[in-house]
């Protein structure tokens, strides 16, 4: 037994400290970078929800420059005072605004519609026109700190590309994380039984050999 704990104590002094930090922090990169491409591409997908990027600091501190806010489409009649919308700045025109909404008008006339006064959190002033229903992309539903950036990046055909490959190389690299650990796991029960049938050996022959000369 004490063969076998002495082989158990060589190998780890083997590795050492710095390859169990490398595993552990292996897989640690391993599970933010799995959570970060749930949060950015898979649960959006499924969601029906779409990726934008604050480029500007009108909405910090919540929201600072390079925030990924998630945004998900909202009935009119479920946007309330606080909600953070994200809305164009001419309808059917690209270019697009994430701000809080501040006050909701109400319509003067029946079959009116109703319309939302929006301001930047880090703005003194509300924006100076009411956004209309039909401006309106969705609400914010979720955040992702300083990844936006990435996602300008990889806007377009670009992402097409990139995301398939980066999935790839988790695969892999997951995969090859399970496999080592299985053979370093076979490596060490191997010499482990080694050093037990060692050990039996050498018992046996202490067994059998011939006693010495007496004193």
């Amino acid at each position: 037994m004490s063969e076998r704990r002495a082989a158990r104590d060589a190998q780890k002094k083997d590795h050492g400290l710095l390859y169990y930090i490398g595993v552990g922090l292996s897989w640690g990169v391993l599970a933010l970078v799995a959570l970060i491409a749930a949060l950015v591409v898979v649960v959006p997908a499924v969601a029906q929800a779409t990726p934008y990027t604050i480029l500007t600091s009108s909405m910090e501190p919540n929201y600072p420059p390079g925030t990924l806010v998630i945004v998900k489409p909202i009935a009119t009649d479920d946007i309330r005072i606080g909600t953070v919308i994200t809305y164009q700045l001419e309808s059917g025109e690209p270019e697009v605004v994430t701000h809080r909404v501040v006050q909701i008008v109400q319509p003067n006339l029946p079959g009116g519609e109703k319309s939302f006064v929006t301001k930047g959190d880090a703005n003194s002033q509300a924006d100076p026109n009411p956004v209309k229903p039909v401006q309106i992309r969705g609400a914010v539903w979720y955040a992702v700190p300083w990844i936006g950036w990435v996602n300008n990046l990889v806007n377009g055909d670009m992402r097409s590309i990139i995301i398939p490959v980066v999935a790839g190389f988790l695969f892999l690299y997951g995969g090859w994380l399970i496999v080592s650990n299985r053979l370093e796991k076979r490596k060490k029960r191997r010499t482990e039984e080694l050093a037990a049938q060692e050990a039996a050996g050498q018992e046996e022959l202490a067994r059998y050999a011939p006693p010495g000369p007496s004193a």
